[in-house]
Order: structure tokens, then sequence, then C-alpha cells
């Protein structure tokens, strides 16, 4: 009786012990340029669709990967600046009435009344800007709001790096497992 040897075998288990780690690796790389996809395209909506503009709402886009509570691998993508908030939901009752697009379990509460801003605490023509009407109360001029659309830029820009990433998730698994060929 002869022994039976199987050539490779120990390349194999090596190969199979690194897979997991190789996939982890190629999630977390494909997240990270989805969701840097995604900041690029935030970015350019904002630069494309504002005229009067700081640039500061733009650098207040901020993303990372990690690891949720159940190991998943995610990326994320927002902006602690509350003008962010306001332009992706809106604001007031024209916020609230204007089309936009939500994720599940997101209900705004907006406000229901007109409000105003005082006229001297702004450095831009709100009337010109927003078409917003700049009134006299008490010897004061303030600029009248009943709010303003929605103009999602995060939302979409998230929505389609998620439908690009797949072939971007693809390529990173394919390169992964074409390493194990190395091994």
């Amino acid at each position: 009786m002869s022994d039976v040897v199987i050539k490779g075998a120990d390349s194999l288990m090596h190969k199979l012990e690194v897979m997991p780690d190789k996939l982890h690796d190629a999630l977390w790389d494909a997240n990270f340029d989805i969701v840097q996809m995604a900041d690029e395209a935030a970015v350019r909506e904002l630069q494309s669709s504002m005229k009067h503009s700081s640039g500061e709402l733009a650098s207040s886009l901020k993303y990372e990967v990690m690891e949720d509570t159940d190991g998943h691998v995610v990326g994320r993508l927002w902006s602690d600046d509350p003008v962010a908030v306001y332009r992706e939901l809106g604001t007031g009752l024209v916020g609230e009435a204007s089309p936009k697009k939500l994720p599940e379990g997101v209900n705004p509460v907006y406000t229901q009344h007109a409000w105003f801003i005082p006229a001297d605490k702004v450095d831009t023509d709100l009337n010109a800007v927003y078409g917003m009407p700049l009134i006299m109360i008490g010897g004061k001029k303030f600029y009248r709001t009943n709010g303003q659309p929605a103009r999602q830029f995060m939302g979409p820009a998230i929505e389609k790096a998620g439908e690009d990433g797949i072939d971007v998730l693809k390529a990173h698994v394919k390169k992964g497992l074409n390493e194990l060929g190395d091994l």
C-alpha cells in the first residue's frame, strides 16, 4: 500500500486561511473608494449649484469607513454643518412641500410659520439671492421667509456612488482573490 500525497495541499490550506482577511481588506478598500466617490460627487454638486458660496459647506463634508456593531464594513458621508441639513432637507413650509428623497425612517419636522432674519446680521442680500422680501418692523429691517426648498446633494451622491460601487467592489474582490494566486 502506498501513501497518497496531494501536491499543493499546504499552499491551498494557507490560501484558505488568508482568504477571509483578503476579502475583508477588499471590502474595506472598496467602501473607502465608494464613499470617496460620494464625497466628490456631493462637492461637485455644491460647487456647480451655488452662486454665492465661500466653499465652507463643501469643505465641511467628512467621510469614514468603519465596522458597525454587527461587524459589517460600512462607509459614511456627513457634515456637522447645520447648513448641510437645511440644504438637504429644506426648511419651513417650503422645505416640507418640496420634493426630496428621504431614507427610510427619516421624518423631519418643519417649522410651520414664517420667521424673520435681521438684515444687519447677514452679509448677503437675501432678497437678491433667495427672493426673501425685506420688511421693516419697529424701524429695523428684516428678511421674511417661509423657508427654502430641499436642494439635495449628499443623498443623490451617496445613491449614485452605491449604484456604481458594485463595480468597485467586484474589482477589489477580484484583486484580493488574484493576490491569493501569488502566495
